[in-house]
């Protein structure tokens, strides 16, 4: 049954759409396997299940402050994110050195974020934000926009950029659209943002979800196929959809209740499939520095965190991903601590070939 759209928000909100900043794509030009190319490139900005994602909102410069109603609407949008039963942790930190994601609510910068692990490979400065809302979160438009946001921290891209979407643009509507009121986008943002199609090597299977919360709204006459969206706008649901919903349950599934433990210098062979993930605890004998290593032939992102009170605190972690090495963490390690070390499969060559050691 479709759900039924509410049209409380202004026309001047249904018309602001949120940017994502450009990065350096990662070239993977060097792998002549195009099907292992195609498994790192879907992955590469997704989160090791079970990461605690640690997040911070801006006091200071006064510009970047939102105030309580703005934070409490994105507090409540990581909350609907949750509440679809992923394995991902949430956690609000006090001081910006703390937090993975940084966000501001300049209403004069308009709303956008990194994407995924983009969050932290490229912006390190803890004074940087990852995030920023440009406008009203506590109106419906306002609260996708808060969901939108978080889809992109979570390593989705836009849906309307999607390959297997189909759309073809009447792209100088789009440009004359976008660069005047209330976005003023160049050319450049434009394509960036809309028009360009994303690397099919980065899509899961799903056919077009126009109704995804990654997708825009579009005003009638900007998409010139489907024919129907020539003479009517395109305006998707409110909240995440059901294959939202099922998208965020695959790739970030409810976690184990029960992990094993890797116990010093004893292998450990796992045998899972691409996008899954094997868990470990390690409780050190000793206080000193340890090895955590992957053997085999594939492609893994490791990452080893500590529990202190229930809570998983980030140590270290290492993507070894289009190299001929396996993932390595060198780090030093404490008796009567405890930690997990998570680490998701891009590829293997062979199922069950692989395995883990603490050393």
């Amino acid at each position: 049954m479709a759900r039924e759209k509410k049209h409380t928000h202004t026309e001047d909100d249904q018309a602001r759409c949120c940017t994502i900043p450009e990065v350096q794509v990662r070239s993977l030009a060097h792998i002549s396997d195009g099907h292992r190319q195609r498994l790192i490139a879907k992955l590469d900005r997704m989160w090791v299940n079970g990461t605690q994602l640690t997040y911070y909102f801006f006091k200071q410069p006064a510009n970047w402050r939102g105030g309580s109603e703005q934070e409490q609407a994105v507090r409540d949008a990581f909350a609907t994110w949750k509440n679809c039963g992923i394995g991902l942790q949430f956690r609000e930190v006090q001081n910006p050195e703390e937090a993975m994601i940084r966000i501001g609510f300049d209403q004069n910068d308009g709303s956008w974020s990194y994407v995924g692990r983009d969050c932290i490979d490229h912006a390190k400065n803890p004074q940087e934000r990852t995030t920023n809302y440009g406008w009203d979160l506590t109106t419906e438009y306002g609260r996708d926009t808060a969901l939108h946001e978080l889809g992109h921290v979570l390593g989705f891209p836009h849906e309307h950029q999607n390959p297997r979407a189909g759309i073809v643009w009447n792209e100088e509507k789009v440009y004359e659209s976008l660069g005047g009121p209330p976005n003023n986008w160049s050319r450049e943002q434009t394509h960036w943002n809309i028009i360009r199609k994303i690397a099919p090597n980065t899509v899961d299977g799903s056919a077009w979800d126009k109704d995804s919360i990654m997708h825009y709204r579009f005003a009638a006459g900007l998409i010139e196929s489907p024919a129907e969206y020539q003479t009517k706008p395109l305006i998707p649901a409110s909240g995440l959809s059901p294959v939202d919903i099922q998208t965020v349950q695959a790739l970030y599934p409810a976690l184990e209740e029960t992990v094993a433990e890797l116990r010093e210098f004893e292998s450990q062979r796992f045998s899972i499939a691409a996008g899954e993930q094997v868990d470990f605890i390690i409780n050190p004998s000793m206080t000193r520095k340890y090895t955590l290593q992957t053997f085999g032939n594939m492609d893994t992102v490791m990452v080893l965190f500590e529990l202190r009170d229930g809570v998983e605190e980030y140590i270290e972690g290492d993507d070894d991903s289009g190299h001929d090495y396996n993932a390595k963490i060198e780090v030093h390690l404490h008796r009567g601590r405890q930690y997990i070390v998570r680490t998701r499969l891009y590829y293997a060559a062979m199922r069950g070939m692989s395995s883990i050691m603490v050393y």
